[in-house]
This record gives C-alpha cells, sequence and structure tokens, in this order.
C-alpha cells in the first residue's frame, strides 16, 4: 500500500488514486479498460480522467485502429511520478556511510555540502538583487517554501525578522550529519548579507527550524 504524506497528494482510497496506480502498474490504458477494473461506467471514469488531466497527472493519447476512430488511452505524466514513494533520503544516507567510513574520504562529506551550499548561493544570489533586507526575507520565504520547507516569516518590528521553517525535507541527513544545518546557516546569511541565527532545529528534536535575522551588516559585523 502506498504511503505519502498528505491526503491531497494521496494515490489510496480513492477512485482518483486507484487510477493512477492501475496507470503506473499497467502502463497506458483506455477509459473502457480502466471502468472493467473499477467496476464504474466509462462516462464516470471520463469525469476523473478529465479532473487528472488538468491537474498534469495524466495525458490523452490517440492510438490508431486498422479501422474506425483512434481510441483515446492514458498515460501517466511525468509529474504524476512525484505522487509515489521515493527513497532517495536513504540512497543519501547510504552514500554518505559509505563515505564516512573510509578515513580517505571521510573529509570529502563537508567538501560536498560546502559545494551544494556555493551552488545554491549561485542560484539565488541573483534574486536578493537591489532588495531591502525586508523584501530579502520575503524572497528567502518564497526560496524555502518551493524547497518544501513550508516557512514562515516575521517581522519583530525590531529591526530583526524570524523565519520558521516547520518541515524539513533532509530532516535524516541532516540529523546525521551536522554540515546539512551549518551549511544552511551559512547559506541564509550569504544570501541576506546579515547576522543570522539560529534558535530551534528539528533535527535536533526542534518542534520546527528557527532562525532569527538581524538588521547588522554581515560585513561589517
Amino acid at each position: 500500500m502506498l504511503n505519502l504524506e498528505t491526503e491531497s497528494r494521496s494515490v489510496e482510497g480513492t477512485t482518483r488514486g486507484r487510477i493512477l496506480l492501475l496507470l503506473k502498474t499497467n502502463g497506458r490504458l483506455s477509459a473502457g479498460q480502466l471502468s472493467s477494473e473499477l467496476g464504474l461506467t466509462e462516462m464516470a471514469v471520463r469525469r476523473h480522467m478529465y479532473a487528472l488531466e488538468r491537474e498534469g497527472s495524466i495525458s490523452v493519447i490517440s492510438v490508431k485502429q486498422a479501422m474506425g476512430r483512434p481510441i483515446h488511452t492514458y498515460e501517466l505524466t511525468m509529474q504524476a511520478d512525484d505522487r509515489f514513494p521515493k527513497n532517495y533520503n536513504l540512497l543519501a544516507l547510504d552514500l554518505l556511510e559509505e563515505l564516512a567510513e573510509d578515513p580517505e574520504t571521510a573529509g570529502l562529506i563537508t567538501r560536498m555540502f560546502e559545494g551544494r551550499q556555493k551552488k545554491l548561493l549561485d542560484r539565488y544570489e541573483p534574486r536578493m538583487t537591489g532588495k531591502s533586507l525586508e523584501q530579502k526575507v520575503a524572497e528567502l520565504e518564497l526560496i524555502q517554501n518551493a524547497g518544501g520547507y513550508m516557512a514562515k516569516a516575521e517581522d519583530k518590528a525590531n529591526g530583526q525578522y524570524i523565519l520558521h521553517e516547520y518541515n524539513c525535507p533532509i530532516a535524516q541527513v541532516a540529523g546525521k550529519y551536522e554540515q546539512a544545518c551549518s551549511c544552511e546557516l551559512s547559506l541564509f546569511e550569504s544570501l541576506l548579507q546579515t547576522k543570522v541565527e539560529r534558535t530551534e532545529c528539528l533535527a535536533k528534536g526542534g518542534g520546527r527550524c528557527s532562525y532569527t535575522i538581524g538588521i547588522e551588516n554581515k560585513a561589517n559585523g
């Protein structure tokens, strides 16, 4: 049985979820085939297919027949693949453990996280150009939300800001490799060009990751 994080993203327990699962396990299917599998009329199936097509989960493919009209069939899109479980976190942990167990490669772990930090800085720094601190914090909130961190920024009204992250997509990695958290903190300071302090951390048992963002310029601090 599939186990996803949110009911809205689930492919279980609903007709549309069953449709996605059938397409995942059987490949391209027609409305007639889906109707037979689900015990629904073709009209009912098509109503669900219209909805799934609108959200980008399926695409309609016309298959030519020797005689008569082409048959419309359905298949999953690349976007729909996100609806199914992934084990990227376990793969990442296994690879990092391989490096950590060898004294000759253990030092590469820090270099990998620092390299990732630089790539993220290069990617997002242009979005901060010419912005005030308030605007930069708002931009950082957007960046983190796009990355799945469920971020929320608050203005403390004393020249400082608070950024809360209620989810950590790399929590299992961060819980074992502190470099993930330290590089994130350093990235925030580089993007915002001001002092940032972490006051709570999900990877260390906190209920969220919280950052106090100050007004002093990092270069002058």
